[in-house]
């Protein structure tokens, strides 16, 4: 299985190919996974044709790379403003359950909570048939390259923010061609972060508690994911762990499909605008907020998971706080 990765060398970047077992290798004349890209879909090529059309350089000790905290985003845009940052919720079996006990503290009556319901619409009508439309899910933004954290770099949690907690996740990459197409670069593990504590005050405020950091894993498979996908999401405090539980996702444990997550992200024009990037994130089951876990400044989130070789670890930090003040011209 192929997998992609950007390493730090001084000021630049070096474009690795793995394939989780052997050697990891420089992919020669490749300046960055995001030109790589593009110049397989200008070519007309995937990009494991392209990779083997490029051939290869020095050997990339990869473990040693993560001690160094050399690993990079799996990829990156020139310009951050162009990398959308989105994601869907309500997407995996089970995954109701957490929103739903949110809500319903919220509420007095013992009708289905809109999340509830959300999912169920999803389960019922989340995976058409192919060529078919199937229901629209929950969609939030979370904003564009700038957000985005490599594994080893701290999640920093804003100072007005009510929490910061994990999300661990299955993330896509996308890349629109110049003909406005929008073409899957490969899946990486994610860290979508966003604070449950201002959501459970009202769900309305959603869109406020996703506007946060995240990361990505530094391998970008390239192709299909397994159906099963299953990992682990820990939370470490000093040398204690807090928070350990396994996490599911893959389609198999999905109440919607993929193609239609992605439908329904890239129907809208806006979100076709050729040499953009995006990341969409696929949802989760799994949050130690959900368990009961109130993180603190200094945690460390680990996020690990077949078919995937390398974790995911961050530390939750807090900005310092800010005045914001709107003058009038």
């Amino acid at each position: 299985m192929l997998r992609v990765l950007q390493v730090r060398d001084g000021d630049s970047l070096k474009v690795v190919a793995w394939d989780g077992v052997g050697a990891a290798r420089v992919v020669s004349g490749a300046s960055s996974t995001y030109q790589l890209a593009a110049d397989a879909i200008a070519a007309g090529q995937s990009l494991e044709e392209r990779i083997k059309s490029l051939g290869y350089a020095e050997e990339v000790d990869l473990h040693r790379a993560q001690k160094e905290g050399r690993l990079a985003l799996p990829i990156s845009h020139p310009d951050p403003a162009h990398f959308f940052v989105a994601g869907t919720g309500l997407t995996h079996l089970g995954s109701a359950d957490g929103r739903d006990k949110m809500h319903k503290a919220a509420q007095s009556t013992d009708k289905p909570t809109d999340s509830m319901r959300m999912f169920q619409m999803g389960v019922e009508g989340g995976k058409p048939a192919a060529g078919q439309e199937g229901v629209q899910p929950e969609w939030f933004y979370k904003g564009d390259g700038s957000q985005l954290r490599a594994t080893g770099e701290d999640l920093v949690s804003p100072a007005f923010a009510l929490d910061g907690g994990e999300e661990p996740e299955l993330a896509g990459i996308y890349l629109i061609g110049e003909n406005g197409v929008p073409y899957r670069v490969g899946f990486c593990l994610a860290n979508e972060f966003s604070d449950h504590v201002t959501e459970k005050g009202n769900y309305l405020w959603l869109a406020h508690s996703k506007l946060r950091q995240a990361a990505l894993g530094a391998e970008l498979i390239v192709g299909d994911l397994p159906a099963h996908v299953e990992g682990a999401s820990r939370v470490r405090r000093g040398d204690e762990v807090i928070f350990e539980k396994p996490f599911l996702s893959g389609e198999g444990n999905m109440s919607h499909s993929i193609a239609n997550l992605e439908h329904h992200n890239f129907k809208y024009e806006i979100f076709r605008r050729p040499g953009d990037l995006h990341v969409h994130f696929f949802g989760t089951a799994t949050l130690s907020f959900s368990d009961g876990v109130k993180t603190e400044p200094g945690d460390t989130f680990e996020i690990s998971a077949e078919p995937f070789k390398l974790p995911l670890v961050n530390k939750l930090t807090v900005a310092a706080a800010t005045s914001v003040f709107v003058r009038k011209l």
